[in-house]
């Protein structure tokens, strides 16, 4: 398996994780502060070729019945422009309470004040993908 990257899409931040090499263990990278679509899309896709990126599985926010809402919508509008700037298969998977996971693991983790809201979107991006990566190693 190869390299993938997990995307945690937001309003004002993108959280992004990264696999390792063997597409095993997922870890979070970065946090892009949202500046314009053409920039976010820049940097995703100046990411995916600095780490040779085969795979981009991006967090689609469900509501707990499963419906799709506002949310979703912007998501995947930013996710088919992502697609048409790059050949990468780009998957979804359903992130709900992986942001809530993410802040209760960096709550376990660090202090309060050592701990910045940014970084819990990068480890949101992680567990999206590693649930991804889990699933793919099961098939």
């Amino acid at each position: 398996m190869t390299r993938s990257l997990g995307l945690d899409i937001g309003d004002k931040r993108i959280g992004i994780a990264l696999s390792d090499p063997q597409g095993v263990l997922a870890s979070p990278l970065t946090v892009i502060t949202r500046q314009n679509e053409t920039a976010d899309i820049e940097t995703i896709t100046s990411i995916i070729n600095q780490h040779q990126v085969k795979c981009v599985v991006v967090g689609l926010p469900r509501s707990m019945d499963g419906s799709l809402g506002k949310q979703a919508a912007r998501v995947k509008a930013f996710v088919q422009n992502l697609s048409s700037q790059t050949k990468i298969p780009v998957k979804f998977r359903d992130e709900r309470l992986s942001t809530v996971s993410a802040k209760r693991l960096m709550q376990a983790a660090y202090a309060k004040k050592t701990r910045k809201k940014a970084r819990d979107d990068a480890v949101a991006a992680a567990i999206i993908l590693q649930g991804y990566l889990d699933e793919e190693c099961i098939l």
